[in-house]
């Protein structure tokens, strides 16, 4: 049996730390103009999948992070619906003042995140977020095809 390199074991403790971090830097800075984070996740997602995201496929992603469970999710879109972000019923869309938070949010944390990439090289950054895709790839695939015990 041959011994995994070590820094297979120090994969998952540096990506945990690095999250932890980046996470408590974004609260921060969010919170600077009073958004959590979660509204944040919210308004990126509908964004990304675009005028026909699914309701219950934004639910679904929300309430698979840590800090949402289904009802909170549920909660958290409600929110963003009485607060005139978002609309839909079974496909969620963002309103145009959804859309120019999502715009303007984007360009604030844009700024800081490229201020602190831009001191490693481009090509590590691409590979770095290519491996953590295809892990994240990987693990997904692996768990769903896993037996249950």
């Amino acid at each position: 049996m041959t011994t995994p390199p070590a820094v297979y074991g120090q994969f998952g403790y540096t990506l945990a730390l690095a999250e932890r971090r980046l996470t408590a830097a974004l609260r921060d800075h969010l919170a600077r103009r009073g958004v959590e984070p979660e509204t944040w996740y919210a308004l990126r997602l509908i964004a990304t999948l675009g005028p026909a995201a699914s309701r219950q496929a934004v639910t679904d992603d929300l309430a698979g992070s840590r800090a949402l469970n289904a009802d909170a999710a549920r909660d958290l879109l409600g929110r963003l619906e009485r607060d005139g972000l978002i609309r839909g019923d079974r496909e969620l869309d963002l309103t145009d003042r959804g859309g120019e938070l999502f715009t303007d949010l984007r360009a604030y944390i844009g700024a800081p995140a490229a201020q602190l990439l831009a001191q490693f090289p481009l090509e590590d950054i691409a590979t770095t977020v290519r491996t953590l895709q295809a892990v994240a790839d990987r693990a997904a695939a692996d768990f769903t095809a896993a037996p249950a015990a």
